[in-house]
């Protein structure tokens, strides 16, 4: 492989790896809304 493609696959990687954990921590933040939200809809 020549240096530009491992530096364009390491780049997409990267990218990917960023969206992944946006993803996941908009899902965590989601999840502690909602939980949020429950408990105090039971007090």
């Amino acid at each position: 492989m020549a240096k530009e493609e491992i530096k364009k696959l390491i780049e997409d990687s990267k990218k990917e790896l960023s969206q992944d954990y946006d993803d996941f921590v908009n899902s965590i933040k989601d999840d502690l809304s909602s939980f949020k939200k429950k408990t105090l809809d039971q007090i």
